[in-house]
């Protein structure tokens, strides 16, 4: 089964863009997956091709009317098309690496880049949009949501990676972020690498890198931890 990732968007030169480099972009070349960009303007049916309004209730900016973007995602995606439609929006849940690897067991994903100050409401529960935020932070659009959605998609797609086990241990794999690595050379500027790294024993490797990760966690991210984490931890420290 081949990722396909349909994408509605006022820009679709921007894609495949980074996506089309790298191990994407060989993946890509190599048919693990596909890509393509669907323009919004060509569902409009105004001379002006028109994909938005003034708001309801008055306010700045721009909405994207809902009947376009109705006739688009249902050129993309038709009844029986078992994808995800996804809409990238700073109001959407936060993505999460749990998210990212369904998504990348599954079929692909249909995904519609917002723009202005959004989408017509109607549109979400009309053809049931997932709503996707990527952080805490406003965009010019969705399309840059997009790219880094399925970057992180795609290289979780068998094939991709050289090493199945790239894609487990990471950050948030196992709940937590991932521990420090180093490489050669073996001193660099004074420091070295820490002596566990060397020694050969692998269950020490691995203890020392649970526990890394694990301060790591509590330091920069405690959000990620849970009531049994936050008590080990302060058991330890």
């Amino acid at each position: 089964m081949t990722f396909r990732a349909t994408l509605l968007t006022l820009y679709p030169e921007m894609f495949p863009g980074p996506l089309g480099a790298a191990l994407a972009g060989k993946a890509l070349a190599s048919g693990l997956w596909s890509l393509d960009a669907l323009q919004i303007r060509d569902f409009a049916t105004d001379r002006h091709r028109s994909v938005d309004d003034t708001p309801a209730g008055g306010g700045p900016g721009m909405v994207m009317r809902a009947d376009v973007l109705a006739r688009a995602i249902d050129a993309a995606s038709p009844p029986d098309d078992p994808r995800p439609r996804l809409l990238m929006t700073p109001r959407g849940r936060p993505l999460t690496q749990h998210r990212v690897r369904e998504l990348a067991q599954g079929p692909g994903a249909v995904i519609l880049c917002g723009r202005f100050e959004g989408v017509d409401e109607r549109i979400v529960a009309a053809r049931g949009l997932e709503e996707v935020c990527v952080g805490d932070v406003v965009l010019s659009g969705g399309e840059s949501a997009a790219l880094l959605l399925l970057d992180a998609c795609v290289r979780l797609i068998p094939g991709v990676m050289g090493k199945t086990e790239s894609g487990t241990e990471e950050s948030f794999s196992d709940g937590l972020l991932e521990y420090p690595q180093y490489t050669r050379p073996q001193v660099f500027e004074g420091a070295g690498i820490p002596e566990v790294l060397t020694s050969g024993d692998h269950a020490r490797i691995r203890a020392w890198r649970r526990t890394q990760a694990e301060a790591v966690t509590c330091e920069r991210r405690p959000d990620l931890l849970g009531p049994a984490d936050d008590r080990r931890m302060n058991k330890s420290t």
